[in-house]
């Protein structure tokens, strides 16, 4: 076989008076963490979850520091009611305007909606949705009989109530309305003048058989506010209805003290200094959801850190010694555990919840519960990581050159599985969370009277509420939902930053 020749002229010497050497690196060395993020950044989902994460931490921490409601703000009047914001509901908009749909409301319930809305100018009434018209026989003859489903303000609904006082404060009462100019104290009626207002205090207009209004001959609502002085229980020098003829009574003696009519939603401004406003409406308790759910959160979050913390402490040192003395140390060790975690959690806890709790109080107790059994999975982690990295051959030559076994444990094999132990923390969280609200959920631990509420007590308060007062219960639970979501998105994106090549499975 022949081969072409090629001449010399094409041959080139490459560095021929040149000295070769390695080139300083132009970039600047990334170390262990700085890398995991780099890997972290580049996962979108867990990206997304860790800033919704920061946004709920934000939330729990600021929201009730900044509502102006606290955990004993508590109105009894206002129990699950919905949301309602006075400034946007006045703009008509259909939102935060305390909406609540009434089902067949007939003439004489939409009249004492009308009546609330003449006598206290807040028009309960957002919308009639629907009109149903029914034939009825009377008197041998069918009339047409009409029912109405009534979209209401319930805040503004509430209306008028009865309340009774003491000289003194049926005094300040009034001394308060001269100052801001807002009526609380509204005219007076006598259950004989109309018996319908014994049990009905928005009731203050004439009624005619059927239970309808008696109309003038302008077809205005005809008052019937007592005017018998002599029952007045106490002087009235305020604020007056505008068409007050001047002998109107505004309240009654009874029982030695002052009986009176207040619009309650006025009477609220007087007691708190501003206007009921709830942007996730109101629990069982009269809460603020608003601010419960923060409040709640914030004991959750903490208290799930506080567990991971411990939890990591007591599994690192316990795994650790398993791991690296291994034979019949980490035999024991691992009967051990074996042992603990075969005892129900939820039989832990009631148990301490009964008993211990008397002693250490009911937080000690509940978190006693979780950290009892809850490190042995971190135990069992590290003991994995240090069978993994202790034969590798940088620990049998720091072993060589002398290093102690604290050493060989805590400076070299543990650093190097920091970053499993790290993801399993961030994993640990919402299992702390999602056990901790289920003990509340099931009433098995009470954590009011420390944390103000919890997201377990404000999902129970809402399940028992949960067709009439539906925002009681949606609002907890996509807190939780989120909440419970992102923090595994989190860790899992954790997970696969600090070992690339475990990702997608447990490790």
């Amino acid at each position: 076989m022949e081969y072409e020749k090629i001449p010399a002229e094409k041959f080139r010497f490459v560095q021929e008076n040149e000295r070769i050497h390695d080139k300083e690196l132009q970039t600047k060395a990334r170390g262990f963490f700085a890398d995991a993020m780099l890997r972290f950044r580049k996962n979108k989902s867990s990206v997304i979850a860790a800033w919704i994460l920061l946004f709920l931490v934000l939330y729990s921490i600021f929201v009730p520091l900044l509502t102006g409601y606290t955990a004993d703000d508590k109105d009894p009047m206002y129990n699950n009611f919905p949301p309602f914001i006075p400034s946007i509901a006045d703009k008509g908009w259909g939102i935060l305007n305390g909406s609540k749909i009434l089902d067949s409301q007939n003439d004489s319930s939409l009249a004492v909606l009308k009546g609330t809305a003449i006598e206290t100018g807040k028009d309960p009434i957002n919308e009639i949705v629907k009109v149903h018209e029914t034939l009825v026989k009377r008197r041998g003859q069918w009339v047409p009989q009409y029912s109405y489903d009534v979209d209401v303000n319930r805040y503004y609904a509430f209306g008028i109530q009865y309340r009774t006082f003491n000289a003194n404060d049926y005094k300040r009462l009034q001394e308060w309305q001269n100052e801001t100019g807002i009526q609380v104290i509204y005219p007076y009626v006598e259950p004989e003048d109309l018996p319908a207002a014994k049990d009905n205090p928005k009731m203050w207009f004439e009624l005619n058989r059927d239970g309808t209004p008696k109309l003038d001959d302008d077809g205005n609502y005809i008052p019937v506010y007592s005017t018998h002085t002599e029952k007045q229980g106490f002087e009235y020098d305020s604020i007056r209805l505008p068409n007050d003829p001047g002998d109107w009574v505004y309240s009654t003696a009874k029982a030695g003290a002052v009986q009176c009519r207040i619009l309650y939603y006025n009477y609220y401004i007087y007691l708190n200094g501003h206007e009921p406003s709830y942007l996730m409406g109101t629990n069982v308790m009269g809460m603020d959801m608003f601010t419960a759910i923060g409040l709640g959160a914030r004991f959750s979050l903490i208290f799930a850190i506080l567990v991971s913390a411990i939890n990591l402490s007591i599994g690192a040192v316990y795994g650790a010694v398993q791991g690296y003395y291994g034979g019949w140390v980490d035999m024991t060790l691992d009967r051990i555990c074996d042992v603990l975690s075969g005892v129900p959690f939820v039989v832990v806890t009631t148990l301490f919840q009964l008993h211990l709790a008397q002693k250490v109080g009911v937080v000690p107790s509940f978190l006693f519960a979780f950290v009892l059994t809850g490190w042995i999975g971190m135990a069992a982690l590290t003991r994995r990581q240090f069978y993994r990295f202790k034969s590798q051959e940088f620990i049998l030559a720091a072993r060589t050159l002398g290093a102690s076994d604290k050493r060989l444990m805590f400076k070299h094999i543990f650093p190097n599985g920091i970053g499993s132990i790290i993801t399993s923390c961030a994993l640990t969280i919402p299992g702390v969370i999602g056990s901790e609200t289920s003990m509340t959920y099931l009433g098995i631990v009470n954590l009011s009277a420390f944390a103000g509420t919890t997201i377990g007590t404000l999902l129970a308060q809402g399940n028992a509420a949960v067709t009439t007062a539906p925002h009681a219960m949606l609002w907890p639970s996509i807190f939780l939902g989120l909440l419970m979501i992102c923090f595994n998105l989190f860790g899992n994106g954790l997970r696969d930053a600090f070992n690339p090549t475990t990702r997608g499975i447990d490790d």
